[in-house]
């Protein structure tokens, strides 16, 4: 398999390692964490899926304070216990930085940052980005998501039954190691309901009725995949612009190889022969951009209003407002909404992601862009504005 230098997160990541004592590498199973964390120099590894690392760690304490340099421990939410004696050795003021990498979040950053607060920093991992990869592979990406072994496979053929197979593990093995006690075959009917939900307002009271179950319950089953990166709620925008507008958040899963290995969609015809087509590339094209953009999701937003206008995102940066619109089109037209939501947002820019390679202007602080140019524009943009402050 063919080694993907992803130079971005690597620098991001050696950057973090430089500031803070300890540096928190979060991500879905297989995503590249430890090979990520395996090129950043690493002089001691610990992985405590090992057994022979895990009976290392026996006595933690014993193994870990004579180290020094950059100290990586694995699939740390397996030894919770190491976050105390983490501080401790960070106190010491030793010569010495830890990586530590997991893939359950919400447990992991609650147990970390109750030991370690000031002293770790959180870097989230996803699977390749477009820009490690190549605009050229763009539809490749599409078809097969970002996780390195779905993506570097030696065909479609293969990077499905490796995708099947990784959601069936994550089903009955993963979730179970979480202390999840729901059944692997409620939770993937539940995961192939939420594919019908891909990019649509998210009411948990309907999905309760549709999968008979209350809305709490959705509720929960919901915290689950998306505290495991499975799945994104996008939390809409609140605006005093004097317009009713929706308060429920939008779903997405996070990573279109997923998805479509879950509507059971193997080959790019089928894609394109899917009434789910439009969705599909709402959610790839809206991974792309946050990842392009640096930003949490805790700092993304959607805005939709009951009269029909919307925004698919909307972000603040340098006391401004951002917005893109996802379009599977040939080429965009201005549209009512797009001139509703500048006005009403006060947008400085926004741009509209299609599938296509030309570039042009709309209107006024509306562009039409490829998915590939949204990286470029926004440091473009992000430059412009800090020339103009200087």
């Amino acid at each position: 398999m063919n080694i993907i230098d992803r130079k971005y997160d690597r620098e991001t990541l050696s950057k973090w390692i430089g500031i803070f004592p300890v540096a928190a590498m979060l991500g879905p199973r297989q995503c590249g964490k430890t090979t990520l964390a395996r090129a950043m120099n690493t002089d001691h590894y610990f992985d405590l899926e090992n057994p022979r690392d895990a009976a290392r760690l026996d006595q933690p304490q014993l193994a870990l304070e004579d180290l020094t340099g950059l100290i990586v421990i694995d699939e740390v939410q397996r030894m919770p216990e190491l976050f105390p004696l983490l501080r401790y050795l960070v106190d010491q003021g030793q010569n010495r930085r830890f990586v530590i990498l997991g893939s359950a979040s919400r447990d992991l950053i609650r147990q970390s940052s109750e030991s370690l607060a000031g002293r770790i920093a959180y870097y989230y991992l996803s699977g390749f980005r477009l820009h490690d990869i190549g605009p050229e592979n763009m539809k490749t990406l599409w078809l097969r998501g970002g996780l390195p072994s779905s993506f570097l496979s030696d065909s479609d053929e293969e990077s499905y039954l490796w995708r099947n197979q990784y959601i069936t593990t994550f089903l009955e093995r993963d979730i179970p190691q979480l202390g999840i006690t729901i059944p692997a075959r409620t939770l993937r009917r539940f995961w192939l309901m939420l594919c019908h939900y891909h990019g649509q307002i998210l009411n948990y009271a309907e999905l309760g009725r549709s999968f008979g179950i209350s809305d709490m319950t959705i509720r929960k089953y919901c915290d689950i995949l998306e505290g495991t990166f499975m799945i994104r709620i996008l939390q809409p925008w609140y605006a005093n612009v004097g317009k009713r507008v929706v308060k429920q958040p939008k779903l997405y899963l996070r990573d279109s190889g997923l998805f479509h290995a879950l509507l059971s969609i193997e080959k790019p015809e089928h894609i394109h022969a899917s009434p789910k087509l439009g969705a599909s590339w709402e959610g790839f094209a809206l991974d792309c951009v946050c990842r392009a953009i640096g930003k949490e999701d805790s700092e993304l937003f959607f805005w939709h209003t009951h009269g029909g206008a919307e925004l698919d995102l909307f972000w603040q940066w340098g006391g401004k407002n951002w917005g893109v619109e996802f379009k599977y089109e040939d080429a965009p037209r201005l549209t009512r909404s797009m001139q509703t939501a500048m006005d009403d947002l006060q947008l400085t820019g926004l741009w509209v992601v299609y599938p296509g390679k030309s570039s042009y202007a709309l209107a006024k602080n509306i562009q039409v862009l490829s998915l590939p140019e949204i990286g470029v524009m926004w440091d473009y943009g992000q430059n412009a504005m800090d020339n103009k402050k200087t």
